[in-house]
């Protein structure tokens, strides 16, 4: 818009707010905001609602992760993939879906028709995610798995927690993921603590190889995440605690340089 149609538009609401004529009955008055006063303005309220117990769980998981000092095994699980790497990551090991109840339905009664017409029927090895804890972990053991992800919010975390470490050991590209949910939904379960891949086929072999040499660099080879250790954020409460004892030493070195 340009600068001469914004400042009439300006000058004609201030006309019309002139134009108005007050009521000397009304009598405006400072707002006061006491008890039994006038209505109170609108804050955020949030931390006085009674919350659902689920919800109040989660409350105070996030803020005791906080203030507490968090080990870097259990602080690196908040290092999850950002969204655009994640959505490649995701997008290509939806390609390798295991098959659902109505397609292997399908797929056994067309190798029965097959095999009832004395006709041979087709055995390809099919190339599908694999999930499970202890099958996942098996793979990673056996150097098997070619790339393992974990859901970030895996309760208890003690579940997981060491698996990080043997995909470190075993050389085998790991990242953390969110969540337990949209693993599951790669795998067609509710959730779903990790996945791993094991074999790739040709036509992604280039972008596989591009996310796996990503991931060791972000995972495998960053030390730093294993140095980093989480929470120590002091609340505001507290943080204005120090701050007016701050002030208050501040105020005091005053007084003995000044006599």
């Amino acid at each position: 818009m340009p600068k001469a149609a914004k400042t009439s538009k300006a000058k004609k609401l201030q006309k019309r707010v002139a134009d108005r004529k007050k009521n000397p009955l009304f009598v405006k008055e400072a707002k006061n905001f006491r008890i039994g006063n006038d209505v109170q303005p609108k804050r955020d309220l949030s931390r006085y609602v009674r919350w659902p117990r689920y919800i109040l769980l989660h409350r105070q998981k996030k803020i005791l992760l906080q203030r507490i000092k968090v080990p870097a095994a259990i602080h690196q699980f908040s290092k999850t993939l950002h969204k655009n790497q994640s959505s490649k990551v995701l997008n290509l090991l939806k390609k390798y879906q295991p098959e659902t109840k109505t397609e292997k339905k399908q797929r056994l009664t067309k190798l029965a028709e097959q095999k009832a017409q004395a006709q041979k029927g087709e055995s390809k090895k099919v190339q599908v995610l694999k999930f499970g804890l202890n099958h996942v972990t098996t793979l990673v053991e056996t150097k098997k798995a070619k790339l393992v992800l974990i859901a970030y919010d895996v309760d208890p975390i003690e579940l997981v927690v060491w698996l990080p470490q043997l995909c470190r050991r075993q050389e085998v590209p790991f990242c953390f993921i969110k969540n337990k949910a949209r693993l599951g939904a790669l795998v067609h379960q509710k959730t779903a603590t990790c996945v791993a891949l094991t074999e790739v086929r040709k036509e992604d072999q280039a972008e596989f190889d591009n996310l796996a040499r990503d991931l060791r660099q972000h995972y495998n080879e960053n030390h730093e995440l294993l140095r980093t250790i989480g929470g120590g954020q002091v609340g505001i409460k507290s943080r204005h605690q120090q701050e007016a004892l701050k002030k208050a030493l501040e105020l005091e070195e005053l007084k003995k340089t000044s006599q």
